[in-house]
């Protein structure tokens, strides 16, 4: 399998960090909007899989077809903004400024927010014809899993909270990583191969993904789940995107910056 070198591949992902800031709100909208949607689809399929046969590491397996399949189309994730923009930030490219990198992390998140919002909607509605019958064994079973990753950390307060952190500081970085598989390959095959292994690690190890909690979470809600919005907030969505944040920036965007453009252009 081709690939590119460290240094060449952590300079197209600044290059691609830079491109981000000036596409239009409108594609910024569109394309994180269109990621969202895939990537709950995918996390329907692979807990659908994962109940149905009782194998969660087939589940796993499947789960990075989302991932590749937005990737591979240009769509964006707010965790992948997260990882690109700061390197060319750092980098000191022309046009990323922070306040560039705000609006593009705010535009990116909502949405991300609109597209896993609008699956949620149209699943749960498949799910029990038109809210009419019981969601079956998947429709409940995600109600309880939105229970368990949001009252289940409360029981444990900031130790739960700290927990929730970590769990999206471990899965921002197997995102991160499959981003730099996205570039590390010259091939479609090839992107597809090293692309695969983290996003399906994260995903069997219960890691917390922002983007597919934006899903996961209101459609538990919709299907019964016993917990409320703040509840949502507090302890799941807002640590791991701080979670996922540090973790994309921290183990791969500052250590590729560091060791593999910055010393190298300084020699």
């Amino acid at each position: 399998m081709a690939y590119n070198k460290p240094r060449d591949f952590t300079t197209k992902m600044i290059d691609a960090g830079q491109s981000k800031v000036f596409m239009s709100s409108k594609n910024t909208l569109i394309k994180s909007y269109m990621a969202g949607a895939i990537l709950a689809l995918a996390a329907v399929f692979a807990i659908t899989i994962s109940i149905t046969t009782g194998s969660a590491l087939l589940g796993a397996s499947f789960f990075p077809i989302g991932f590749i399949l937005l990737y591979l189309m240009g769509f964006d994730l707010l965790t992948g903004v997260f990882v690109l923009i700061p390197l060319a930030l750092m980098d000191g490219r022309k046009g990323v400024s922070l306040n560039s990198l705000s609006k593009n992390w705010s535009l990116v998140f909502l949405g991300n927010l609109l597209g896993s919002l609008t699956i949620a909607i149209v699943i749960s509605f498949i799910f029990t014809y038109g809210y009419q019958t019981d969601p079956g064994i998947v429709g409940n079973k995600i109600a309880l899993i939105g229970e368990a990753r949001t009252i289940g950390y409360s029981e444990y307060g900031i130790a739960g909270w700290i927990t929730i952190f970590l769990r999206g500081m471990l899965c921002g970085w197997m995102v991160s990583i499959g981003i730099v598989g996205s570039v590390i390959a010259t091939s479609a095959v090839g992107k597809i191969t090293v692309m695969w292994m983290p996003i399906m690690l994260f995903f069997f190890m219960g890691f917390e993904h922002s983007i597919v909690n934006m899903f996961l979470f209101p459609f538990s809600m919709i299907m019964g789940g016993n917990f409320t919005i703040s509840d949502y907030l507090l302890w799941n969505e807002i640590p791991t995107i701080l979670g996922n944040l540090a973790g994309g920036l921290v183990f791969t965007a500052l250590t590729l910056y560091s060791t593999y453009d910055k010393d190298e252009k300084e020699a």
